[in-house]
């Protein structure tokens, strides 16, 4: 019987037996877009460890899927943001370094054309000047202050 077909000895018709025949990847199973095999390969030929079970790879596949997953999900959010459809390298710097752990686990990281990320020091920036209503307000606080009203009681209060 073929690995990949569904009958027996080509005389057509549907698949005996209970199951259908068809196999089905270790990433289709956990539901995963890394290939579980690949990473498994990499594992064994990496010396590692001298054995590596049957759920390892699925577990670091599932890590990286997951990694992936949410880097481009921010990257996506800087696109949008600037009001682009493609995500290029600069969007993903710029996820990555607002990004605290992912800063953290990426920080000796160098992204190609990734640029820098835009900050300015409070103290080089121009002090805000006081518009028309905030010296009206000023007066007025200096103005109450200056009479210095004594708490009056009201007309009710003394009856």
């Amino acid at each position: 019987m073929s690995r990949h077909g569904a009958g027996s000895g080509g005389t057509g018709g549907k698949a005996s037996g209970k199951g259908s025949g068809k196999l089905t990847s270790r990433s289709a199973k956990a539901g995963l877009q890394l290939p579980v095999g690949r990473v498994h390969r990499l594992l064994k030929k990496g010396n590692y460890a001298q054995h590596v079970g049957a759920g390892a790879p699925v577990y670091l596949a599932t890590v990286l899927n997951n990694l992936a997953t949410e880097i481009l999900e921010l990257a996506g959010n800087a696109a949008c943001d600037n009001k682009k459809q493609r995500t290029v390298s600069r969007h993903l710097q710029l996820a990555i370094r607002n990004d605290e752990e992912l800063n953290r686990l990426l920080g000796d990281v160098v992204i190609s054309q990734g640029g820098v990320v835009p900050h300015i020091e409070s103290q080089l920036l121009p002090t805000r000047s006081k518009g028309k209503y905030d010296r009206w307000i000023d007066e007025l606080t200096a103005t109450v202050n200056w009479l210095n009203v004594p708490n009056v009681p009201s007309t009710l209060d003394a009856l």
